[in-house]
């Protein structure tokens, strides 16, 4: 049976096992592939979405729960016109990537936490961020989020220094 759903404000339909985590059906049937496998039990992050608005782990999802929802990924965050999400183009002024395997995630679970806070203090952003950074590059990520928000201004060295 077909599973519908609408993904970056385009409706799409499926057919594959109802059990089938939305993280392979985003990868190996719609090809978006900005959605990143890590661990494959929703610990690390890398393969955030935002469903319905709210943040969620696409790889411990399955499909069938998503009849009728909305779903978002890095694609589909920045403007229909091609101007990137506020938080991507802090992530680039602050150039908080080193190897940027999940910084998609990180990108998605942080505007997730802007949608629904405004500009978060420190402490929502400790309790928001829960995704996995093997690089380490976390003070870079509180000022990429603090910048996206007008709360922090992205001082020159900052990002590259790790100080915030």
């Amino acid at each position: 049976m077909a599973i519908a759903f609408s993904v970056n404000g385009k409706p799409v339909s499926v057919a594959v096992d109802d059990d089938t985590p939305l993280l392979w059906v985003l990868r190996d049937e719609l090809k978006l592939t900005g959605t990143k496998f890590g661990c494959g039990i929703a610990a690390c992050g890398a393969c955030s979405v935002h469903i319905d608005g709210a943040i969620g782990r696409s790889c411990s999802i399955p499909v069938s729960e998503l009849a009728g929802k909305a779903v978002t990924t890095i694609e589909g965050l920045k403007g229909t016109d091609g101007t990137l999400h506020k938080v991507q183009a802090a992530w680039i002024d602050a150039q908080v990537p080193q190897c940027g395997y999940c910084q998609s995630g990180q990108i998605m679970a942080a505007a997730a936490l802007i949608e629904a806070v405004g500009t978060p203090t420190d402490a929502q952003i400790d309790e928001a961020m829960t995704n996995i950074c093997r690089c380490g590059t976390y003070p870079r990520i509180r000022q990429a989020i603090l910048a996206a928000t007008g709360a922090a201004a992205a001082a020159p060295g900052a990002a590259r220094t790790g100080e915030a």
